[in-house]
């Protein structure tokens, strides 16, 4: 970029005081939902409030709009692989969204989602969707007139997904939904017919929580997730993933002490998550290049590596003999195929977080439907959870008994509503069609699984996927990676061979 070397300059230097507002900022998010005592709550509001209007206002200031067009010819004349090029489209991108919201509409969404994140954990304590309702409301409300500011001209769900999903359609989305009913509501049914070809009764047992923390610890180290120099875990309602740099990555796990999964699948699914973060290049921690391409390829990873790799027949035979020790009179008489078969056992259930792989993507399909038909004006917030319990009935045949089992389960809409979940829908997509191409390309991958060498995966995905930040748009990192566009098929032809290998269909 002869000749504009200095505003490049420039640039990056206002980038890297923005993604260290975006960082404390996280990291204020991080401690509310570990470590703040609930009566911190009121403080934290305004904390967060002024963090998101210095970060709105650096976001937005008029000189970063001038820096950037004076920049956006330049840069569209290097090479498509230029690095100065990716960092002008994508900061141009966050620019031009966040001027288009106005401040006071921003503090307002901030503020509304930590009274979002209050009620919603009295509502789940109380089982009352009551409390939760004018929270919820509020957060509608913000969500919608934010789709408005940006795009008043197209359906809030578009312009809510695109922030999620660049370049993703609503039209997209019921492509892939149509696939996906079409392919697993009768691969449940028949899953159904033969359900006591697998018992899943070792994993109910009391399983002491430290024991269990320990082993997820195990099982995140084993895959790559580094905790030892970059990164921690801790608990929490609903466990998540944040990151300050490639150098500080956070999960958090639940521990329930009648239940195997919960701990040790939310534990390697975070940390999935965690290795896309400590893979990320270290150079763009204060660059907006340093974040993944999206919800979905950010969700490709986490999904890969807690039910691809962490639900395969290899990983078993390798992790195994660890649970053993650890539980060794719940184990007592227990193979690892006896194990590895009652973990991918097929159960339509009520909680989404623990669902099985084949029942799980219904439980995205379900929140997408119901989130259209309150922007279509179909459904009213305040019938939300007999349409949710409605919808259960007709995809999975099941009925929560309490709020916190239905409506209440998930904390997404505490902070905002719409386009919520596709992303997970999306990770699961992707994240088949990443591993095919990793098996293509290295030799005897699932046998390294068995010696518990997760590295030769873990070094692909750094390469293919980690290393390229937001250098590339989602759509061509997919292809770039895969040879292909986005496809359902290898994602289908998997759940679909593992289901007739584990139920004899």
């Amino acid at each position: 970029m002869t000749g504009h070397c200095r505003d490049f300059d420039d640039l990056r230097e206002r980038i890297a005081a923005i993604r260290d507002i975006s960082h404390i900022r996280a990291l204020a998010h991080w401690d509310m939902q570990t470590h703040m005592p609930p009566r911190g709550a009121e403080a934290r509001k305004e904390h967060l409030a002024t963090l998101s209007a210095l970060l709105h206002e650096r976001l937005t200031d008029p000189a970063l709009g001038e820096l950037l067009e004076r920049l956006r010819t330049p840069a569209e004349n290097l090479p498509p692989d230029s690095e100065e090029r990716a960092v002008v489209r994508e900061m141009a991108r966050d620019h031009e969204r966040a001027a288009c919201i106005p401040e006071e509409l921003m503090q307002e969404a901030t503020r509304a989602s930590i009274d979002g994140l209050q009620s919603w954990l009295r509502a789940r304590e109380e089982e009352d969707f009551r409390l939760f309702l004018p929270a919820l409301e509020k957060n509608f409300s913000v969500s919608r007139r934010t789709a408005q500011a940006i795009d008043p001209d197209s359906h809030p769900l578009e312009v809510l997904l695109d922030r999620r999903e660049p370049g993703f359609t609503c039209a997209d989305v019921d492509n892939i939904f149509s696939d996906l009913k079409g392919a697993l509501i009768p691969l449940v049914a028949q899953v159904e017919a033969r359900a006591d070809r697998v018992n899943d009764e070792v994993l109910h047992q009391h399983f002491d929580s430290a024991k269990q923390w320990e082993l997820s610890l195990r099982a995140a180290r084993s895959i790559g997730f580094d905790l030892d120099r970059r990164g921690r875990q801790d608990c929490s309602v609903h466990p998540f993933t944040t990151s300050f740099s490639s150098n500080d990555v956070r999960i958090t796990t639940r521990i329930r002490d009648h239940e195997f999964a919960p701990c040790f699948f939310a534990s390697l699914h975070e940390a999935g998550h965690g290795t896309y973060e400590q893979g990320l290049p270290g150079k763009w921690d204060r660059c907006v290049l340093g974040s993944a391409a999206s919800g979905g390829m950010h969700e490709s990873q986490s999904r890969l590596w807690e039910n691809v790799v962490g639900r395969s027949r290899e990983f078993w035979q390798f992790f195994f003999p660890q649970v053993k020790r650890q539980f060794p009179a719940q184990t007592d008489g227990i193979d690892w195929e006896h194990f590895w078969r009652a973990i991918n056992r097929v159960q339509p259930s009520l909680i989404r977080v623990e669902a099985d792989e084949v029942t799980y993507n219904l439980h995205i399909i379900i929140r997408f439907e119901l989130e259209r038909a309150v922007y279509d004006g179909d459904l009213d917030l305040r019938d939300l959870p007999a349409a949710w319990n409605d919808r259960f009935r007709e995809y999975l045949g099941v009925q929560p008994k309490t709020p916190s089992e239905g409506v209440l389960q998930d904390i997404h809409w505490s902070g905002g509503f719409g386009a919520s979940f596709i992303s997970y829908t999306l990770g699961n997509i992707i994240s088949l069609q990443l591993f095919a191409a990793a098996e293509r390309e290295i030799p005897d991958l699932r046998a390294s699984f068995r010696g518990g060498d997760f590295s030769p995966l873990l070094q692909w995905m750094q390469s293919n996927v980690h290393a390229y930040g937001r250098m590339l748009e989602p759509g061509d990192l997919i292809a770039q990676a895969t040879g292909q566009s986005l496809s359902t098929a290898p994602y289908l032809s998997y759940i679909t061979a593992k289901a007739r290998e584990i139920y004899g269909l």
